[in-house]
């Protein structure tokens, strides 16, 4: 896309999931190979590249995460990915939930946290946008074809301007990242890389 037509005054990054439970080496889904294609994305260096350049062009910056509430079966077992979740992945409260190191929140950017799949489900996200005035909405994290992907056809559903940032973005594996970006989200968002967003702003 052409990202130079951004209104970045009317702009927000989105970061999903970027918990070490998702794609930590010692995380609780690294043996789903998430920890490997993260690696091979260069996930985390890029969301820093991302945040950076965010925080230097004072974006409205909003991180959402996923957890396990313990005590009760919150997450409900109604599809296979929620009965993936907990009783001690992502569990509220552990190191697993918390950020990777290096993308925590500043305090003063929102962190968000749900039980289902989309960042807008179950939480005040739709609102702190529209209050912020934003039309655009630039999305990183994981996984692509879950939680990435579901917030971005929310976002789509919710009346604004969804962009992916396809390298700063990862899943499981290459076929299943591949799967979203090659077929599921064709229709839903616009296409960016970490280097076609950090230009922007900067001249």
């Amino acid at each position: 896309m052409d990202t130079t037509t951004l209104d970045l005054t009317r702009t927000a990054l989105l970061l999903v999931d970027l918990q070490n439970d998702n794609v930590h080496p010692e995380g609780a889904f690294a043996s789903t190979g998430a920890a490997d294609h993260a690696a091979e994305q260069r996930l985390a260096p890029h969301v820093r590249e991302l945040l950076a350049w965010a925080r230097t062009q004072s974006l409205t910056i909003i991180h959402n995460r996923i957890v396990f509430y313990p005590g009760g079966d919150y997450g409900g077992g109604n599809a296979p990915i929620f009965r993936m979740i907990g009783p001690e992945s992502l569990k509220l409260g552990s190191w697993g939930a918390d950020a990777l190191e290096g993308l925590e929140a500043l305090e003063d950017e929102p962190v968000l946290i749900r039980n289902r799949m989309s960042g807008f489900n179950g939480t005040g996200l739709d609102t702190l946008l529209r209050n912020a005035g934003i039309t655009d909405v630039i999305v990183a994290g994981v996984w692509t074809n879950m939680a990435v992907e579901h917030t971005l056809r929310d976002a789509a559903d919710h009346g604004y301007h969804p962009i992916v940032v396809t390298d700063a973005t990862s899943s499981i594996n290459d076929d299943w990242h591949q799967a979203a970006l090659s077929y599921a989200l064709t229709n839903i968002a616009d296409f960016a890389t970490t280097s076609d967003v950090t230009i922007l702003g900067t001249n």
